[in-house]
């Protein structure tokens, strides 16, 4: 067989093996943000692993009397608590995504209706966490600060405390809806555009 023939049969076989689905250019096309909420969340972990580490040099940056390190070592317990569950579940997620090929449309739909679910368990810790924070500083304003306190309800009145206690709530709910779609949603919103193209295909 000469060079010529050689050409040839490559010729007639390269275009059936180049040939590639409109559908698996759409599948190729989910992996950039997959890959980007898998590194979001790799960088996630070690700023919360940080932000632990230093809450636990708290009370000796701020010089705690001995009932209200007891109080915040009680918070802090909590809180890595709900943390390391956080931890869990989302390192089996994100130790799973690399289990698959990423290669089919039911793997890209596992991954996207798992990363609603763990973001929603984000928010939820972030919510925990919030809680259990202002109950500790509640907790530090009545113990260490009662007198201040005290004369400061009396000037309040209590629909102003609410009111208060209210926007505060928002303010925190509405910080962590935009944190997540920030850090992840925007990603996701665009592995839901690819799965609604091969709904519609």
């Amino acid at each position: 067989m000469n060079f010529d023939d050689l050409k040839n049969e490559w010729n007639a076989k390269n275009p059936e093996e180049s040939y590639i689905s409109g559908d698996m250019l759409k599948i190729k096309q989910a992996r950039t943000p997959v890959d980007k909420i898998r590194a979001k969340m790799k960088h996630e972990f070690f700023y919360q692993l940080f932000f632990l580490l230093f809450m636990a040099f708290i009370p000796y940056i701020f010089g705690f009397s001995a009932l209200i390190n007891r109080v915040f070592l009680m918070s802090y317990s909590i809180t890595c608590g709900f943390t390391a569950y956080y931890f869990f579940k989302f390192y089996i997620f994100y130790k799973n995504s690399y289990d698959l090929s990423m290669d089919t449309r039911k793997n890209i739909l596992w991954f996207y209706y798992e990363m609603k679910v763990n973001i929603e368990l984000y928010k939820a810790l972030t919510y925990i966490v919030a809680f259990i924070s202002v109950c500790f500083l509640t907790a530090f304003v009545f113990i260490e600060k009662a007198s201040v306190f005290s004369r400061i309800l009396n000037k309040l009145s209590s629909v102003y405390i609410l009111l208060n206690c209210f926007v505060t709530i928002l303010i925190i709910g509405a910080i962590t809806e935009l944190w997540a779609w920030f850090y992840y949603g925007k990603y996701l919103k665009e592995v839901k555009k690819v799965i609604d193209q091969l709904d519609y295909e």
